[in-house]
Order: structure tokens, then sequence, then C-alpha cells
């Protein structure tokens, strides 16, 4: 656990996606699970999408974590994610780059910043993850705790 500044919250997640379109939900579903483990280093935030309100959230931080869906690879990917101050902002933040510029510019704020990504085949309308997603659900959920060193 990083203890730097024992004013700011050690870790954030913040899983995003439509609970509505299958797959897309599993970066939502792993915060919410996330959420329930209740333990103080660790906060966890479960949302449809990134918008300009997290900003402060993440500016409270030292360490955050995006989790999202990804059509991109067949294993979960947990890489680094370095702030990037040309993005313009928009009310619609797409991508966790938009959030880091925001922290940075209004709060001077720059936390060490990753995406972890769960592969995502069906975006169909439904609630219910594809095989692959479920399974990937869990290893994602794995790798926070052994990041964290959640107990």
């Amino acid at each position: 656990m990083n203890t730097a500044d024992p004013d700011k919250i050690p870790y954030l997640v913040i899983g995003y996606g439509n609970t509505l379109r299958s797959d897309d939900g599993a970066g939502y579903w792993v915060a919410e699970t996330i959420s329930q483990w209740d333990w103080a280093p660790l906060r966890s935030q479960a949302v449809h999408q990134l918008t300009p309100d997290l900003a402060l959230a993440i500016a409270q931080t030292e360490t955050v974590i995006f989790i999202d869906a990804t059509t991109i690879s067949s294993e979960v990917i947990f890489q680094p994610l370095e702030v990037d101050l040309t993005v313009t902002f928009t009310t619609h933040f797409a991508h966790p780059r938009s959030l880091l510029a925001l922290a940075s510019t209004l709060y001077q704020a720059n936390p060490v910043a990753y995406h972890l990504l769960i592969p995502a085949s069906n975006f169909e309308l439904g609630e219910i993850f594809s095989q692959t997603t479920a399974n990937c659900c869990y290893i994602a959920l794995e790798k926070i705790k052994n990041f964290v060193g959640y107990p």
C-alpha cells in the first residue's frame, strides 16, 4: 500500500460499461463486486460511463485503476496509463486519459494510473456475460487483489 500522502486514498477502482449490453458491463460488475470488500485502503466506483465529475475522486487517490470491456484481446490486460494533456474536454469522456488530464489540470493531481481490460465479445442487449468474459471477470478480481494487497 502506498502511504505517501495520508490525505489521499491509496487505491481507487473505476469500473465502467453498459450493464444492459451483455459483456460491456464487465467493468461495472467488477467494480461493484470490489465495493463489497469493504477494505479501507480501496474505494470502488461502478459507473455507466466516464464523466467529468470523476476527476475529483481521481485527484484524491494515489493510484487509480480503470476497468472496461475490450475486443482487442482474448486475455485480461493490466497496463499502465499515462496522462495526456493534449486531449480535449467534452461532457462525455470516452477514455480514462481524458479524466487523468482533467484531474491534472483542475487539481494538479497525477495519480499512478492503470487500465484493466476484460475480453468481451457479446454486446447485444442482455445482462448475461459470455463464458469468456465471466471467467475473465474473476481473473480481473484476482489481479486487483494481488496488486493492492487485499487480505
